[in-house]
């Protein structure tokens, strides 16, 4: 009988209900509340459900990242090892491989002028990494923070690891995601407050066909000029152009297959899950993760009114030929940003089409947003 009720408490004891604390529950809470807002409301379930079931893990079973050197037997968690190609790089630089195979870069090609659109909306960027600094954060952190503005998840996760912010990549990476999947809440407002009924109806001229030739010259040229340019930005925009040029060469349509679906969506489990696995309670209920959120979302909505207001601009130099709505798409969030515009512009006219117009400045921001990247890298000699 005695030996039946030892081993009974020690089951019990092996349970997570007595090394659960109040900062995990919250953090359980949290998950539940994402993988919700993703399963029940449509919020980039793809992005989402990887990253809460992550963080839910993560807050039962803490064990499930514990790092190598920390182990009795030299054997980390399952998502210390997925969170190792965060740190090294690889999943966000394949994760730009797999947009690149599906992204249309016709609509940037055929109006060159929305890559003035796309660098508009890195003003956030910037004003958030002066904003971080204020904050009291280290300049590589604050370039770490401020990258969020770019609503560009892989892009965080990049620069974080390159700058050995690997303390604060969880917050980074949480908010930058969330703010992607909420871009159809977050945007609308600041669009709809900077523009005009009149300004929202304008319809724009339908942009010209692009040669298969431009199509496949654009990747291997960008590529060369950024490249040389800016050297430290190669692995994401390498990969951003070689997944374009696969789909656009039209001689390799398995790897644009593999690139662009089965190669993608693994990425995204590895990448979403041990992203998630960072935010224990430890790491992620503290003031630096509240200040993270609040300036990504700062940078975010400045990035949004940037475009809009270079696009107003924009606007009056043309003799009102460019709506105003379609620098909102230039931030990186590819193609949610683009959608938003041309949602935005159907409720002022339902005959009004701006999606491909939008297209432009959303890939811009893609580019934009991995320079401003490659240029911080640049900046502390990384």
């Amino acid at each position: 009988m005695e030996y039946i009720t030892s081993t009974l408490g020690n089951l019990v004891h092996q349970t997570a209900f007595f090394s659960l604390t109040w900062g995990n529950l919250i953090m359980i809470a949290v998950a539940c509340f994402f993988l919700y807002l993703a399963i029940a409301r449509g919020f980039e379930p793809l992005l989402l459900v990887p990253i809460a079931f992550g963080m839910l893990l993560v807050n039962i079973y803490p064990d499930i990242m514990l790092h190598a050197e920390d182990s009795a037997n030299g054997t980390g968690g399952l998502l210390y090892y997925f969170f190792k190609l965060d740190e090294w790089a690889i999943l966000p630089s394949l994760i730009f491989l797999g947009v690149g195979a599906m992204t249309d870069f016709g609509p940037l090609i055929a109006n060159p002028k929305s890559f003035l659109l796309g660098a508009a909306a890195q003003f956030g960027i910037f004003a958030a990494y002066l904003g971080a600094m204020a904050f009291g954060f280290s300049d590589k952190a604050a370039a770490a923070v401020s990258i969020i503005g770019g609503a560009d998840g892989p892009t965080s996760i990049f620069l974080a690891g390159k700058l050995q912010q690997t303390a604060i990549m969880g917050p980074i990476a949480v908010a930058a995601y969330s703010y992607m999947a909420l871009v159809p809440i977050i945007q609308p407002p600041i669009m709809k407050l900077l523009t005009t009924e009149k300004e929202r109806k304008i319809k724009m001229e339908q942009l010209r066909p692009v040669s298969k030739l431009e199509r496949i010259l654009f990747p291997v040229i960008v590529t060369i000029v950024v490249c040389v340019i800016l050297p430290t930005t190669a692995p994401l925009v390498g990969m951003l152009m070689l997944g374009n040029l696969f789909r656009e060469s039209g001689v390799v349509r398995q790897l644009t297959e593999t690139a662009s679906n089965a190669l993608m969506y693994i990425v995204v489990i590895l990448l979403g899950t041990s992203v998630g696995a960072t935010t224990s309670a430890e790491a992620f209920l503290n003031k630096q993760t509240i200040f993270i959120v609040i300036l990504g979302l700062i940078a975010f909505m400045f990035g949004t009114a940037a475009g809009v207001l270079f696009g107003k601009i924009m606007c009056k130099v043309t003799g009102g030929k460019v709506n105003p709505l379609i620098g909102s798409a230039g931030v990186s969030a590819v193609p949610m940003a683009a959608r938003v515009s041309q949602k935005v512009g159907a409720e002022a006219d339902p005959t009004n089409f701006l999606l491909m117009h939008a297209m432009g400045p959303n890939v811009a921001g893609v580019i934009g947003t991995a320079v401003a990247a490659g240029t911080f890298m640049a900046i502390f000699g990384v």
